[in-house]
């Protein structure tokens, strides 16, 4: 009993650190500060952990959110380890980071949405404050977050049933230029190889969904880390969103101490177009391909059969390209993104 008190009343402690980012980071010194926003809604209750690191000189804000997607494990692992290991002294400027931004699928082992709601964070963006839980999270990423962030890198991994080969991207949104430039110098810097650039075509008022998309529409150089895959912790996933990670902080001039090792590497192979093929029904779904794997158009992808093993439909490749992620485990769902195949345009500007 005496435990459960004496816990309950660290969590009061820890709840009640919660502020305004902003007010934080005005705090004189440098600091490590981990703090707690509350969410609350229809008797529904949890939480979004943020850690401010602030050094002693002036710099650019990074802020880098992990776990959107709670069963994307890869980023939330290399997340803590970077937690564990950078010091106040060694940062200019000011990091902000979510080390865990949907605690509730992360902790309930939940692929894509959150338990509470069923709402998919990836999708919420930028939320509001008297939504349900994934919309309050949404919206405090956006406010406190996102709005006080110079760089802003949100980082993903191959959910459950996603097989993906590690990239890096941001949105090339033509009328900040000097963002874009910078997101895709950052990317380049990751020592990631694959580079993909989005289009960017949003209203100042359309919805933007994604946490880094909606950083690119408040104007904020934004990118995005993918590596991982079927929900599971691959070591060398986790080593390489770290090595990129340092990477980043050294290009911005938020790292100091000089940890990244910048080894001789191959040139990034950059892709600017996307295809997606999305599964035409229900069923099991078959293909020997994996990320990587280089198809044509008009290949056969792969098939999908009903629960007595009888082939309903061959998927079909509508492209030439690769592939950049792809369903890896056997249940479909019509509509479903199938196969995700990349790129490039001949002179396209990056």
């Amino acid at each position: 009993m005496k435990k459960a008190v004496l816990v309950s009343l660290i969590m009061m402690s820890v709840w009640s650190n919660a502020q305004n980012i902003s007010k934080i980071m005005a705090q004189n010194g440098a600091f490590r500060k981990d703090i707690v926003f509350t969410v609350k809604g229809d008797a529904q209750e949890t939480y979004l952990p943020v850690t401010v690191i602030k050094g002693k000189e002036k710099g650019p804000v990074f802020s880098i959110v992990a776990g959107i997607h709670g069963y994307e494990y890869p980023p939330i692992i290399a997340v803590q380890e970077i937690l564990k290991e950078i010091k106040p002294e060694e940062i200019k400027g000011t990091l902000i980071i979510v080390p865990i931004a949907n605690v509730e699928a992360f902790q309930k082992r939940t692929p894509f949405v959150n338990p509470l709601d069923h709402k998919n964070l990836n999708n919420a963006f930028p939320g509001s404050s008297d939504g349900t839980p994934t919309d309050q999270i949404a919206n405090i990423i956006t406010k406190e977050i996102i709005s006080n962030s110079t760089v802003f890198l949100d980082i993903h991994g191959g959910d459950a049933n996603e097989d993906l080969m590690p990239f890096v991207c941001y949105y090339d949104r033509k009328d900040t230029p000097e963002n874009t430039k910078l997101a895709y110098d950052l990317s380049v810097q990751s020592q990631i190889r694959r580079l993909v650039s989005y289009p960017y075509n949003l209203t100042p008022d359309e919805p933007a969904k994604y946490a880094f998309k909606q950083a690119t529409q408040q104007g904020i150089t934004a990118l995005s880390i993918e590596a991982g895959k079927l929900g599971t912790v691959q070591q060398e996933n986790v080593e390489m969103i770290k090595t990129a990670v340092y990477n980043m902080l050294a290009h911005s001039g938020n790292y100091v101490r000089g940890k990244s090792k910048l080894k001789k590497r191959k040139a990034p192979v950059f892709f600017n177009q996307q295809e997606y093929i999305r599964s035409p029904e229900s069923g099991i779904f078959y293909s020997d391909l994996k990320n990587g794997d280089w198809v044509r158009k008009n290949q056969n992808l792969g098939y999908i059969t009903d629960e007595f093993g009888k082939k309903k439909q061959n998927i079909i490749c509508t492209t030439d390209g690769v592939i950049l992620y792809k369903v890896g485990t056997p249940p479909v769902n019509k509509d479903e993104t199938l196969f995700c195949i990349v790129y490039s345009k001949v002179n396209e500007e990056k």
